[in-house]
């Protein structure tokens, strides 16, 4: 289900956006930055600050996970179910240890969100859709490039 083409995007994604809901039906939506892949199945998602996740999730285990990439304009959500991994649970260290990696040790792990996917979407900017002759990735790289007011990377630059 998470293709090598869903694991780029999610890989170079900045952040992703959590949607749950509360016990009383409100939708929430939480950006997450600290979140990879783990086997080709699974995303796992950092709670770092996320309280208000956790609970929802608690409740009802449904999320959606949406990320994109910014300059494309192009990516996934990924529908499923959510279990909460507390530091506790026998296997934190294995769904953890990627997000440990990631933030070096430098944010708390207060527990770990194991998305299990059930369906994956495109997210696709309407442009490709109503312009789609005029519409393509270069050009909507070379847009967002001008809204955020970046430039492309030089060679041989960090």
């Amino acid at each position: 289900m998470l293709t090598p083409e869903v694991i780029a995007y999610a890989q170079r994604s900045v952040l992703a956006w959590l949607a749950t809901v509360d016990p009383a039906g409100c939708p929430n939506v939480s950006p997450k930055e600290i979140f990879t892949v783990v086997d080709e199945r699974f995303f796992v998602i950092a709670n770092i600050a996320s309280p208000c996740s956790v609970r929802n999730l608690r409740a009802n285990d449904r999320a959606c996970l949406s990320f994109i990439d910014v300059f494309v304009q192009k990516g996934f959500k990924v529908k499923g179910r959510a279990e909460i991994i507390e530091p506790t649970h026998p296997d934190f260290p294995k769904w953890s240890v990627p997000l440990r990696e990631m933030t070096r040790d430098q944010f708390p792990l207060r527990s770990v969100i194991v998305l299990h996917p059930e369906v994956v979407e495109p997210i696709l900017a309407p442009s490709y859709t109503f312009f789609a002759a005029g519409t393509t990735e270069e050009s909507q790289i070379a847009a967002a490039m001008r809204t955020y007011g970046v430039q492309p990377r030089q060679p041989g630059c960090t």
